[in-house]
């Protein structure tokens, strides 16, 4: 943290750096790394006139240039990006060469999505290719090894390697750009998308500069490693950045990472008060208000959007979620393929488009989503989790195994992925794994508290009935400390086996109390009736003997009181 601050101590310098490559930016037409340094800038104080930076140094080449580079930009300003490229032909500059280069890329995606849209439905995306990419790579490498490649045409070069799936030549082209031109955060964007673990993250050589500690911030996040993400995004706030809009939304994503939902919520109906015509991350708003069935707000969402922008990707999924929330799911995959339509390589919409095709039983079609979804970002455990889901539906054990590893190795602390692992493991009668990994999703804090019970099932199953009891009066102690009944809670299927339990071990005022507690669930009550009656035969019996073994009935508790040895459940423990 005081490495941080000394670091962020001339926001007046940062504020300089910010204006300067904003103008650098604008000229090469990046308009996404524009809209971040600016937003960045924003949240800083103005500057006095006399601080403000002085324009670029300007070259002989750039003189030269200048008149074909000013009708060029115009061209590229309204996407003709051949007509741009045409007249920068012979031009010297550095400038003019990256929007040389950058016109014939932009110009062979426009072409690969336009052949997409015509001829292809979004499930097949993957087959058509951007033809300018070979000889754009021939052309970069020759300037590269000459060692002639600027900050931006080394970022250029690195899409197109990476475009090409050269993805270890991409990793090392990406962290030059970053060291020759440090401010760009396109490059460091395009880093953090070809980055999988976090030893990958620290065999790196990034350049010691400010903005780093966004990076990291964002990659923590990307990494789940969320703890990490949001300490970093707090010293960033402490440093200066207390108005940053942009921090906001990475703090509010980072919450959504870990399922703090109402934290989340809250700091994306902030960010909406302070920016609301902001499409950006109104689709991660939307799962939130999804999860938690706000028809109404979730509604409101999306007629908002649509105002705003209704082409945009955005726009699409949440319109897509809003009718999924409805079960109209025909109608949210179509707006998931529209906003695939609008751009390919949008990880939201592969995913929950994927979800759509699994609520209408159409297994073969949410696999390909799924697929996509991980072409375009192998680290989204929900594309891998998903497709473990799908093959559970076909009856694949083994393939949900693989796919649920998958899940897990990203979330290993996300307890739906242990309880999704240790069915499979049930599945394939490997059991002592299944135990492991019920008994671990539990130790992490079981989000939908059904380790426990599964555990317990499993025990019973398997004639241990130590074993399951002890699971039994874990899981009832669990559901009744929480305040809240859940639905789906078992506890009558825990009481009526801790009734037999006990009765069979001869502990009758337990089972007694089992067999009460029975009554008060419909599909238990006649058991619980059953049961007390044969308690009430064995006393009477024991009365007629005049054998008195036990004292009076002296628990009132909740919950039964064990008084079977305490059993060990650190063997279950990976």
């Amino acid at each position: 943290m005081a490495d941080l601050c000394s670091e962020f101590g001339d926001l007046v310098k940062i504020k300089k750096q910010l204006i300067s490559v904003i103008s650098l930016c604008k000229e090469r037409g990046l308009v996404h790394s524009v809209k971040w340094a600016s937003e960045l800038a924003f949240a800083l104080d103005p500057l006095p006139k006399n601080e403000l930076p002085p324009p670029a140094a300007f070259t002989e080449e750039d003189a030269q240039d200048l008149d074909a580079l000013g009708l060029a930009k115009s061209y590229f300003d309204l996407k003709e990006y051949d007509r741009a490229a045409y007249f920068l032909r012979g031009c010297r500059s550095q400038k003019a060469y990256f929007l040389y280069m950058y016109s014939r890329y932009l110009s062979g995606e426009k072409k690969k999505d336009d052949e997409t849209v015509d001829s292809l439905g979004p499930l097949e995306k993957g087959q058509v290719r951007n033809e300018a990419l070979r000889e754009l790579r021939v052309e970069l490498s020759k300037k590269h090894s000459a060692g002639e490649l600027d900050g931006f045409a080394l970022y250029l070069y690195g899409v197109v390697l990476r475009k090409l799936d050269l993805l270890k030549e991409a990793v090392d082209v990406f962290v030059e750009a970053t060291h020759a031109l440090p401010l760009h955060w396109g490059a460091w964007l395009e880093l953090c998308n070809l980055i999988t673990n976090i030893d990958m993250l620290k065999s790196l050589s990034l350049p010691d500069c400010w903005i780093r500690d966004f990076f990291m911030a964002h990659m923590y996040t990307e990494l789940q490693m969320i703890k990490e993400a949001l300490q970093k995004y707090q010293s960033l706030i402490e440093s200066g950045f207390s108005k940053s809009t942009y921090i906001v939304s990475q703090i509010a994503v980072a919450y959504h990472n870990i399922r703090d939902i109402d934290q989340a919520l809250a700091l994306f109906n902030e960010l909406r008060e302070q920016d609301p015509f902001r499409i950006e991350n109104m689709d991660t708003f939307s799962n939130l208000l999804y999860v938690r069935s706000m028809k109404p707000e979730l509604s409101y969402l999306a007629h908002n959007l649509v105002e705003i922008d209704k082409y945009r990707v955005e726009t699409c999924c949440v319109i897509g979620n809003y009718y999924s929330l409805r079960s109209q799911h025909e109608k949210a995959a179509l707006y998931f393929q529209r906003a695939l339509k609008l751009n390919p390589r949008c990880l939201g919409a592969w995913t929950l488009m994927g979800h759509e095709y699994m609520e209408m039983k159409n297994t073969s079609a949410a696999i390909q989503a799924y697929r996509h979804a991980i072409e375009v970002n192998k680290r989204d455990y929900r594309a891998w989790y998903g497709l473990g889901q799908t093959y559970e539906i076909l009856k694949m054990p083994f393939y949900c195994l693989y796919y649920y590893r998958k899940a897990h190795q990203l979330r290993p602390n996300d307890s739906r992925m242990l309880v999704a692992l240790g069915e499979s493991y049930e599945k394939l009668s490997q059991h002592v794994e299944a135990k492991k990994c019920y008994w671990r999703a539990y130790s992490v804090g079981d989000v939908e508290r059904m380790a426990l019970l599964k555990l317990a099932k499993l025990h019973e199953q398997l004639n241990e009935a130590d074993d399951a009891a002890q699971c039994y009066i874990i899981y009832i102690q669990d559901i009744f400390s929480c305040g809240e009944q859940l639905e789906h809670a078992e506890v009558s299927t825990a009481l009526r086996y801790l009734g037999q339990y006990y009765f069979k071990n001869k502990l009758y005022d337990e089972a007694s109390l089992c067999a009460q507690r029975c009554c008060d669930y419909n599909d238990a009550r006649e058991e619980g009736k059953a049961l007390l009656r044969q308690i009430s035969q064995v006393r009477d019996q024991m009365e007629a003997s005049s054998t008195d073994l036990f004292g009076p009935l002296s628990s009132n508790n909740n919950t039964p009181v064990r008084r079977v040895s305490p059993l060990d459940l650190s063997s279950f423990t990976p």
